[in-house]
Formats: C-alpha cells, sequence, structure tokens
C-alpha cells in the first residue's frame, strides 16, 4: 500500500508541473506500451511469483530452514537496505556488461518519469536478484517485518530515482540526502551513461567504493541510447 501510495504521489507531482506534464504528453504509443507492461509486470506478475511460486519453491526445498533466522527488527531492516543492496550493485553491473541485451530495454527511456520505471524486456526480472531473494529471507526469517520494512523503502525509492521529481540543489533536503543516498539526478547520469556509472540502488556507497560514482548536482541534457528493436522484441527478444 505504501509503494502504491507513493507512486500515485509522485504522478500526481509530475502532471501538476506543467513541464513535466509535457514530456509525459511527447511520450508515443510504444512508450506507453513499454512503460504500462513494466509496471505490470514489476507491480503485479513479480509479487505474485515472489509469493506463490519462489517461496512455495523454497518450503518445498528447505523445510526445515523455515523461520530460522531470528533477527531484530533492525538488523532485518540492515539486511535487506544495506546487504541486498550491495548484491543488487553487483547484479546491476552483470546486467550492464554480460548480460545488457536483457537490460538495454530499460535504458530506452528518454526522460526521467516514474512511469518509466519498470520499463524493460517482459521476462528481464527474472535476472534481477529481488525476485529470487526477498522469498529466501521472508522464508529464513522469524520475523521479517523490519526485511519487509526494507524492501517497501527500496521500492519507493526505485520510483522516486526514476522520477523527474529531484530536489533542489540548495534545499535542506539535498544536503541531508545527497551524501548516501542515491538521488534521481545520480540515477539520471546512470541513464545518460549507461555503460559507465551509478549502479546503486539505495546507497552511494557501493559505487564510491568500486569506482563507479559519477557526481553532478544538474541534470544531464540527454538520457537513452538509441536503438533499432521492434516493439515485440523489446517486450519479448531484444538480440
Amino acid at each position: 500500500m505504501a509503494i502504491f501510495a507513493a507512486f500515485v504521489t509522485l504522478l500526481l507531482l509530475t502532471v501538476t508541473r506543467d513541464r513535466c506534464f509535457n514530456l509525459l504528453l511527447q511520450k508515443n504509443r510504444e512508450d506507453w506500451l513499454l512503460d504500462m507492461s513494466g509496471l505490470l509486470v514489476q507491480g503485479v506478475v513479480i509479487p505474485a511469483l515472489q509469493l506463490l511460486l519462489v517461496y512455495q519453491l523454497y518450503q518445498w526445498l528447505l523445510p526445515a530452514w523455515k523461520g530460522g533466522l531470528e533477527l531484530p527488527l533492525g538488523l532485518g531492516f540492515l539486511l535487506s537496505f544495506v546487504f541486498v543492496d550491495y548484491l543488487y550493485y553487483w547484479n546491476h553491473r552483470l546486467l550492464h556488461h554480460r548480460f545488457w541485451p536483457w537490460h538495454q530495454v530499460h535504458h530506452t527511456v528518454t526522460q526521467m518519469d516514474v512511469l518509466g520505471t519498470s520499463r524493460n524486456t517482459l521476462w528481464s526480472s527474472f535476472f534481477i536478484l529481488y525476485l529470487w531473494i526477498h522469498p529466501l529471507f521472508l522464508f529464513l526469517l522469524q520475523h521479517p517485518a523490519g526485511y519487509v520494512l526494507g524492501v517497501t523503502l527500496t521500492a519507493i525509492l526505485d520510483l522516486w530515482r526514476h522520477s523527474a521529481i529531484a530536489p533542489d540543489p540548495q534545499s535542506l533536503i539535498y544536503c541531508w540526502l545527497s551524501p548516501w543516498l542515491v538521488l534521481p539526478q545520480d540515477h539520471a547520469w546512470h541513464h545518460a551513461q549507461p555503460q559507465g556509472c551509478n549502479y546503486g540502488a539505495n546507497l552511494k556507497l557501493w559505487d564510491q567504493l568500486h569506482g563507479t560514482y559519477y557526481e553532478c548536482d544538474r541534470a544531464p541534457e540527454a538520457l537513452g541510447i538509441e536503438t533499432n528493436l521492434t516493439l515485440s522484441q523489446k517486450l519479448f527478444w531484444p538480440f
């Protein structure tokens, strides 16, 4: 519910800003189809698979391990928000190198807007670790509330990171968050330089540690890659 509320809030903020709304109007029918199908997969299909298939798979494979990991609320949160975030950093880097064709459709967005957050080939989510690791920890943890809180915050930040609602570099919120959190400005540069920088999701630390961090408080002039893929290739087979 919190994730949906964040999505609606970011969407409302987008349509009430003239420049952002005009950019939405410039999206063509193919962009809308890719974005809506991506949101449907990420928002409905993947959670259903996590609950009805992957979680049940762990229950079948590892029945004695259910609830065997006991962590306090705070550590459960850090497990999700920090540890899984680090794993995602490497997952994301892999998608940008060895498995780039499977991820390239996400980088066809030419503007930052919340609707493009989940644009991808329909089955690309199978290669993003969230599908597999969240059900695993929910299965292992005796009290998963902290972990769920971390997952929820990560999903909200993912929506914000892809939106056009970036904090003013002179604002207090930018000063507070910019030293450690990946902001929309940071992720916009990731979409402007898809083979080079800012792979992190929540924390900047991973990019800073591994030399892939690019810092700039202004937005890039252009985003996205050019591709000759047809719509059906983008949706089903991006090769």
